[in-house]
């Protein structure tokens, strides 16, 4: 089987020139032929332990898009008939009979339905993890229910058969899913292969058949444990005692009150030393908006003293390169925690859940001495914090966090 390749944009296979076969991704297998000015699509692919290539048509008629649906039908087609017989024509394209059993696999299932509209999107998403989140909720929970399915058969029972078992317990998960149900099945109707009602709609169909998912949330929401801010200061002095990157990331969490990814993805080139900001991209938010967040008196020192690493503009970058791992903050804050209880301590605990306090609750703590010792408006408070809030100040205002 050829190897995987990494899969191009459209923009990119646009942009191909050179003459020769460009592997494209998405389908093991798609490659795009550039021979002078003509280019067309070519999917390799071994039958019965020999390779053949099969013509999928000429670029840019097809578009990548369709491109990969029809290798992705083709290759499927294939595997489910060993003993096919293909006639290879001198121009190197495959033309074979069409057999009832590769009628039925060509058939729009929603799987393939999936697949092909995740292809087209991702493209506009936030970051490839969103169509890795997208493709694995649908592969461990609809992908076994209708998978197979023709996407004109499903049903509202099978997808109340997918979202049933987690809607009370994965409230978060089963609303996502269910969206990206509704949103696969609306192209599906776009493009003519089903018709009528979406089963997978929320208003007027599965709002009678399900609990509302905004009070299934509020019932079992659990905030992310924090400490009381009155124990800031001890916990701020044990961190600082102690050495290490992770450590140092964790403090400039803290003393900044922002996310885990924006900490882990900081960047030396988005801070500004002569104003003392530091402004979070876009693509890092969760509102995907710039973020201005001013640098206290403790955040800058901080700052001066992070060691340099040529050719890396990442503030802090893992003892191997790359990102730090979002588990390292939890780790070491469980392992203040315990520490602190051998040394006769009370450690970092949240007193409400009675749960050790995690690097997202510290946004939380930042947020109670804002409001109860620094005495300011909520509505500042939420916009230092990046929160989606309705009242915005007219201007620009931030809060510095505690040191």
């Amino acid at each position: 089987m050829p190897k995987r390749a990494n899969e191009m944009s459209a923009r990119r296979v646009d942009a191909l020139k050179r003459e020769g076969r460009h592997a494209v991704g998405g389908v093991v297998g798609l490659y795009l032929y550039v021979r002078g000015n003509s280019r067309c699509w070519v999917l390799r692919i071994k039958v019965s332990g020999r390779r053949h290539e099969l013509g999928l048509g000429s670029y840019p008629e097809i578009s990548l898009a369709m491109a990969r649906e029809r290798a992705w039908v083709r290759r499927r087609a294939c595997s489910s008939v060993p003993q096919l017989e293909l006639v290879i024509s001198n121009a190197g394209a495959v033309h074979k009979p069409v057999s009832s059993v590769e009628k039925r696999q060509e058939a729009k299932t929603f799987e393939l339905c999936a697949r092909t509209y995740i292809t087209a999107q991702a493209p506009g998403w936030k970051s490839h993890k969103h169509a890795k989140q997208w493709l694995a909720t649908l592969e461990k929970y609809a992908f076994p229910v209708i998978g197979k399915v023709n996407v004109a058969e499903v049903s509202m029972q099978q997808v109340l058969q997918i979202l049933e078992p987690i809607w009370s317990t994965k409230t978060e998960t089963a609303t996502r899913l269910r969206g990206r149900i509704e949103s696969i099945l609306d192209r599906a109707t776009h493009r003519g292969y089903r018709s009528g009602k979406n089963p997978a709609s929320w208003d007027g169909n599965l709002d009678h058949e399900l609990p509302s998912p905004t009070k299934l949330k509020k019932r079992n929401k659990q905030h992310h444990p924090a400490l009381p801010y009155l124990r800031i200061g001890a916990f701020m002095a044990d961190l600082r005692s102690r050495r290490g990157v992770s450590i140092r990331a964790l403090e400039w969490g803290i003393l900044t009150a922002a996310r885990s990814q924006e900490i882990r993805g900081a960047r030396r080139s988005e801070i500004n030393v002569a104003l003392r900001r530091w402004t979070i991209p876009a693509e890092r938010m969760k509102l995907e908006k710039d973020h201005v967040v001013p640098l206290s008196e403790a955040a800058m020192p901080l700052y001066e003293s992070l060691p340099v690493i040529e050719g890396c503009d990442l503030l802090l970058p893992a003892p191997r390169g790359g990102e730090l791992s979002d588990a390292a903050f939890g780790a070491i804050i469980d392992g203040m925690h315990e520490a602190d209880i051998r040394r006769g301590g009370i450690g970092y605990l949240d007193p409400v859940p009675n749960r050790i306090a995690t690097l997202h609750g510290f946004r939380s703590t930042f947020r109670d001495w804002a409001a109860e010792v620094a005495f300011f408006p909520s509505e500042i408070i939420e916009h230092a914090l990046a929160h989606n809030s309705r009242t915005r100040p007219r201007r620009p205002i931030s809060v510095e966090p505690c040191s």
